[in-house]
């Protein structure tokens, strides 16, 4: 298949996720068909999607890329649909060291970059969510854009989104599309997870994407679902509710081409008063 070039299918696929990995990856592969068939070209699964979240199982799930068996099975779809695969996030093991990854393949199943999560969520909000992330993961340091036809898209994962500076420095990249694999809980999921999605797509007139695991209740971490993907002017294009689902969307350059000359933003900054810069320390496109 071939991804158009002025525009592109996008599905953010929302799975329910269990405790055994060969089941999820199974579920992954069926609702992966499912989106291809209706012509999506560029798929992304949620954060977690191969395991459930929590601190306490990403040792037991981690997997080494990229011979593991979840990254060999995100590139035979990629091949398999012809598609520009997001494999949302899976813990990896690399020696001593665990990380919340994003793999990512294109159609002829080429590994194009491996995300790992930059920021990890150390939260708490009293009455509401304790997380310590860090006592299990190590962060990533690293950005991630990639080519997918005409477009430029940008990862991140989860809490990445909290942050703006890196939204920005990917749309200085040329990022058209923002891409967050995130599995937000019952406390940040209300507070948070429309306002930061709409939040990084206005500010950078580009397309966002929030992609979260499916919400179940008999779990011992409850994902908020929900997933969607907001336009460059921060209008919710696709939203689904908290079971699992399929949001889809089509992208459009010359919508972007129409919102950024409209409101012409990036001419108007201010780097004579305020900038966010590039440092010999940024790197891009990690390769596995």
């Amino acid at each position: 298949r071939v991804v158009s070039t002025q525009s592109t299918g996008f599905a953010g696929i929302q799975l329910k996720v269990c405790a055994d990995k060969e089941t999820n990856l199974r579920r992954a592969g069926e609702k992966i068909a499912e989106a291809a068939s209706k012509g999506a070209k560029l798929i992304s699964l949620p954060e977690c999607f191969n395991s459930p979240y929590g601190a306490q199982f990403f040792a037991d799930y981690a997997e080494p890329i990229p011979d593991g068996p979840t990254t060999v099975f995100l590139k035979e779809q990629a091949i398999k649909h012809g598609i520009y695969l997001i494999g949302g996030s899976h813990p990896e093991r690399d020696g001593d060291k665990l990380y919340n990854t994003c793999v990512i393949f294109g159609p002829d199943g080429e590994a194009i970059a491996k995300h790992r999560k930059v920021h990890l969520a150390d939260v708490n909000i009293p009455g509401g969510i304790l997380l310590q992330e860090s006592s299990a993961l190590t962060p990533g340091d690293t950005f991630t854009i990639f080519n997918c036809g005409e477009f430029k898209i940008g990862v991140g994962v989860c809490y990445d989104i909290r942050f703006p500076e890196p939204a920005h420095l990917m749309k200085m990249r040329g990022a058209d599309v923002l891409i967050y694999p995130g599995a937000f809980n019952m406390t940040t999921g209300p507070l948070y997870f429309d306002l930061l999605t709409r939040a990084r797509a206005t500010d950078n007139q580009a397309y966002c994407a929030s992609v979260s695991p499916a919400r179940d209740v008999d779990a011992s971490y409850v994902a908020w679902g929900c997933t969607l993907v907001a336009g460059p002017s921060g209008i919710i294009m696709d939203q689904i509710g908290p079971d699992e689902g399929t949001v889809y969307t089509e992208f459009s350059m010359e919508e972007l081409k129409v919102i950024r000359a409209g409101v012409p933003i990036w001419k108007q900054k201010r780097p004579d008063l305020y900038s966010v810069g590039e440092t010999a320390k940024l790197t891009w496109n990690m390769p596995l």
